[in-house]
């Protein structure tokens, strides 16, 4: 038995293929969670354009994924997918009781605003984006967090990995921001694995335990942190400099990822993410004059799960 046992545990030499198996017509539903709490203290009352600005956001969204093509480029893949929001209760900010979003979420479930049709490139990037702005701001950002996840396995340096490999990359941060040549440096670790499983949602909201059998994910974890290449004393970014502005300051942050891929399908089952970030930064004109200090201190909390079951809206007749 013994031997037995041992002929089929996983074994730590095994390679795992991290890239989903996709297929064209094939549809999936992940749900999002998304806080976020971004403080901003001022220095002055002078108005900047481009400044950071406070916010706060606790959001639910279903996201509903199609699979239109799907091409193999040696050992990586482009995939040519379209996705919609689902429900009336699903792209705004969470700001409802738990009885309005239990009465919300019984509604039939169809697809809210207009569709995103776009392409993942072989390096993990999204391409050929069509209906992204036509969605609002809170579900663009929704819609960029769930992807980052969904697409992971395409930013690793390879796409198949044992227990125990770890990784390093460095990726320019995309988001708009006062302070130039900022830059994730990213450490991943093949952790181990774990039995996993999605989920399905309820009628009344509640994500519950599926009534399927489990799998077997490959856990990996990401640490992040945000490095500034740019010089504190000059980090102005090309879209402050056209508008006759310069900035100095600092900006650092530190994520940490938990992503559970199914080691049979290669999806993304779960990802959680905790991230902090700090900026002291300082908007003047070109001339060093009306200078703004903002001191802004983030965190957010996302989480991605994979769902089996959806309430869906009855057919119309």
């Amino acid at each position: 038995m013994l031997l037995f046992a041992a002929a089929i545990a996983p074994s730590r030499d095994e390679r795992v293929s991290f890239l989903p198996r996709l297929q064209p017509g094939q549809a999936l539903t992940y749900l999002v969670r998304f806080r976020s709490d971004k403080n901003v203290k001022t220095e002055s009352t002078l108005v900047i354009p481009l400044a950071p600005t406070a916010s706060q956001g606790d959001t639910r969204a279903l996201l509903r994924l199609q699979i239109l093509d799907v091409q193999q480029t040696g050992v990586r893949l482009v995939v040519r997918a379209r996705s919609e929001f689902l429900g009336s209760d699903t792209g705004g900010p969470a700001s409802k009781n738990t009885s309005q979003k239990k009465e919300s979420l019984q509604q039939p479930l169809r697809p809210e605003g207009k569709p995103v049709e776009f392409t993942i490139s072989p390096e993990g990037f999204a391409e050929k984006i069509i209906g992204l702005d036509a969605l609002t701001s809170n579900q663009q950002q929704i819609w960029q967090e769930w992807l980052a996840r969904f697409a992971m396995a395409w930013a690793l340096p390879s796409p198949s990995a044992k227990i125990g490999d770890k990784w390093k990359t460095d990726q320019p941060e995309s988001a708009p921001s006062p302070i130039a040549a900022l830059s994730w440096v990213r450490d991943s670790t093949y952790v181990r694995d774990e039995p996993c499983a999605p989920a399905q949602l309820s009628v009344t909201g509640e994500v519950t335990p599926a009534n399927a059998a489990a799998d077997n994910c490959a856990v990996l974890l990401t640490t992040a942190k945000l490095v500034q290449k740019s010089s504190p004393k000059d980090a102005t970014p090309e879209d402050f400099k056209l508008h006759q502005l310069k900035t100095m300051g600092f900006a650092k942050g530190s994520n940490e990822i938990i992503t559970y891929i199914s080691r049979s399908t290669g999806l993304v089952v779960r990802a959680t993410e905790d991230a902090t970030q700090q900026m002291d930064v300082v908007v003047a004109k070109a001339d060093g004059s009306n200078g703004v200090r903002y001191n802004v201190d983030a965190k957010s909390q996302l989480e991605v799960l994979l769902l089996t079951q959806v309430p869906q809206a009855p057919p119309q007749r």
